[in-house]
């Protein structure tokens, strides 16, 4: 199964899930630096260190250093990665409330990170979105 790639179909059916949980983004030189690998929610590497997201509660324990505090945001729908417009669709409605969001996709879904004190107003905006 491959995802959908109608941008109609996909923003009428998709399904925000607000998630449970404070997340924080933290840097790390290399992965042997995360005492627990399984409690991260992703990583990617970039040139200048290597991005971990989980959660708050996580960071706190290990004492990481974060400098913004976010809601996680799951699309309910099996997005395809080569369908066109999506993130377009969700950033622009978000930016219309002024809120700033930070996307992942990932194979089944895409992500939106916001932060904390815009969660449920982000779900207001991305739920009118879909009958829009």
């Amino acid at each position: 199964m491959t995802g959908e790639k109608d941008l109609a179909v996909l923003l009428q059916n998709m399904e925000p899930v607000l998630n449970a949980g404070e997340y924080v983004f933290c840097t790390v030189k290399n992965l042997s630096e995360i005492p627990d690998i399984e409690k991260v929610l992703f990583f990617f590497r970039e040139t200048e260190a290597v991005t971990i997201v989980l959660k708050k509660e996580m960071a706190d324990k290990w004492n990481m250093t974060y400098s913004y505090i976010a809601s996680w945001i799951t699309l309910n729908i099996h997005s395809s990665l080569e369908a066109v417009g999506l993130t377009a669709a969700f950033a622009n409605a978000l930016k219309q409330e002024n809120i700033s969001c930070n996307v992942v996709a990932a194979y089944f879904h895409d992500h939106i990170f916001i932060s904390k004190e815009d969660a449920e107003k982000a779900m207001k905006t991305l739920n009118a979105l879909k009958k829009a």
